[in-house]
């Protein structure tokens, strides 16, 4: 990889809609970096007197141009949002699979907004997204819900 792959994918969880989105190479090369763009997406689209934890929020995971390279830290992707803590930005960092298989399926931002009124998770690959009913992992640990999706046949996970 090791570039852009200049796609958002914002999801709607209120309406259980996605739409994808072109992103312009130069506001990519202006805010470098994942943490640098959703900053940038923040600032446009929440006003600064949204309640954190309200639907109007956005909730935005990010890659870098070297996520999903040989490269030191090519695992790494970014959480960025509102925080609930402070009602200033907030951000989260981590590592593992999700972030490169993120940007294999083709996107560098997805774009949390919205509420759904039902428990829901997202299966995302490189041809398709599909909003999948929760009910039966609400109440279940990390570790049951991991193994239920799984069951499923899906490969990586993030919660």
């Amino acid at each position: 990889m090791g570039d852009w792959t200049q796609r958002v994918l914002r999801i709607d969880l209120s309406n259980r809609r996605y739409q994808k989105e072109n992103l312009d190479v130069n506001t990519l090369k202006m805010f470098l970096g994942g943490q640098g763009v959703a900053t940038k997406i923040l600032m446009d689209e929440v006003d600064p007197k949204v309640v954190p934890l309200s639907p109007e929020n956005k909730m935005i995971f990010s890659t870098g141009p070297l996520t999903g390279t040989e490269a030191p830290l090519g695992s790494r992707y970014m959480v960025s949002t509102k925080s609930p803590l402070t009602g200033l930005l907030g951000f989260g960092n981590s590592g593992g699979f999700f972030g490169p298989t993120m940007r294999k399926a083709g996107y560098d931002h997805i774009i949390f907004e919205g509420k759904s009124d039902t428990p829901v998770y997202l299966v995302i690959t490189d041809k398709d997204i599909e909003f999948r009913n929760a009910g039966h992992l609400w109440g279940k640990d990390t570790h049951e819900t991991e193994a239920i999706i799984k069951k499923g046949g899906i490969a990586h996970l993030c919660g």
